[in-house]
């Protein structure tokens, strides 16, 4: 079923099924998170289709008035019946749960927070660490699962520590950015049969093997509780009052104009900025949250060398600790390639990581995620807490 199937004998002489476990798919039990999209449900149908005792899963976590107004929202209410309609037409039972306070505790809250604070977060990977591969996960486990499988772009594979994360076999599709925060114990129970594909059209050639009819569905674009990419009108919402106007000030002290707050600004922005008439373009180097104001320069300002990485989940074979430098790639960015780096652990879940050449628009809230520095492997990642 995919690059990471197991064939080898077990003490037993039980041969090990494409899940890794030494017995028939009738008798392993996978929950399936279903999300309601093309991924999950060929997960779902590709697993019931060889034969595993599939249970799907989809997440409530929004109030679906609000969600409905967004037609491609991950968990608005027609992805939630789309699942059902999945599990119904391949017969395997489906449940919905009602994770809405979870997740606006655990992940808007936070969101909102990091806004106001001048960082640009990520909540996806938050929904992955403290819902999706948590409470869902405790849930699967509850459920008497043997495993619990996600439509996730990203590989697993056995080694021989054990479990290890890798990147996607099609690197337009790699997800291995959003999943740094995964645990070794987390990954030993995990399973994305997707992982190995080529391209997405396999996906959704595979839907339409299975008759399934969202086999041409789109693919969701933004975080699912944003409509329309309005970042800071969903701040707004959650905090009122919170867009409060300021100034646009130069790195050189002159004041350039003013705004209608920080939440409208991300580091590295260029357009919008409403100071045109000059001659360079100039672009936002740095949030200065207590004056309320949004700081200025020319590109070359945007240029950081040194990030300091905090909350660091390491999937290393040795101990994070062990070495006093690691040569990695790093990530700052999703859509950015990996970079040479070094990373210079503090602590166990702390450290400095110096760029070997200078990235542009490294942000406080974004992840910076490790690599190896040959081949497809995943050494976990950190929180970005600040550059310079």
């Amino acid at each position: 079923m995919h690059a990471a199937r197991i064939m080898t004998a077990t003490l037993t002489d039980t041969p090990l099924n494409s899940l890794g476990f030494a017995k028939s798919p009738a008798d392993t039990r996978v929950v399936v998170a279903m999300s309601g999209g093309v991924d999950s449900s060929v997960v779902a149908a590709m697993l019931k289709d060889e034969g595993y005792d599939v249970v799907g899963v989809t997440l409530q976590l929004y109030d679906h008035g609000a969600a409905l107004a967004k037609k491609n929202a991950c968990c608005a209410g027609i992805d939630i019946h789309d699942a059902r309609r999945v599990a119904e037409e391949m017969g395997f039972p489906h449940y919905v749960l009602d994770y809405e306070n979870i997740f606006k505790e655990a992940v808007i809250e936070e969101f909102a927070d990091s806004y106001l604070g001048g960082a640009t977060p990520v909540p996806c990977i938050r929904c992955n660490e403290r819902v999706k591969f948590k409470d869902l996960l405790a849930t699967a486990r509850d459920l008497d699962a043997d495993c619990m499988a996600t439509g996730h772009y990203i590989q697993r594979f056995e080694g021989a520590r054990g479990p290890e994360l890798h990147r996607a076999a099609d690197p337009n599709r790699d997800q291995s950015y959003f999943l740094f925060s995964t645990t070794p114990e987390q990954l030993a129970f995990l399973r994305f049969p997707l992982g190995h594909l080529k391209t997405k059209d396999e996906t959704r050639a595979l839907a339409r093997k299975f008759g399934l009819d969202v086999a041409d569905k789109p693919d969701s674009q933004d975080i699912c509780f944003v409509p329309d990419g309005n970042y800071a009108g969903v701040i707004e919402k959650l905090r009122p009052g919170a867009a409060e106007p300021g100034e646009i000030v130069h790195a050189d002290g002159r004041v350039l104009g003013t705004h209608d707050g920080v939440i409208h600004y991300t580091i590295g922005q260029r357009r919008g900025l409403g100071i045109g008439g000059l001659a360079d373009p100039l672009y936002v180097v740095r949030l200065d949250v207590e004056n309320r104001q949004v700081i200025v320069g020319p590109k070359e300002m945007l240029a950081t060398r040194i990030v300091p990485v905090r909350e660091i989940n390491w999937l290393g074979d040795a101990p994070f600790t062990s070495q006093a430098e690691w040569h990695l790639s790093v990530k700052v960015r999703s859509t950015r390639p990996p970079r040479e780096a070094i990373l210079r652990p503090l602590s166990e879940t702390e450290a400095e990581v110096e760029l070997l050449t200078p990235e542009e628009g490294v942000s406080p809230g974004q992840a910076c995620v490790f690599y190896a520095p040959e081949g497809s492997r995943v050494f976990g990642g950190g929180w970005i807490w600040a550059g310079r």
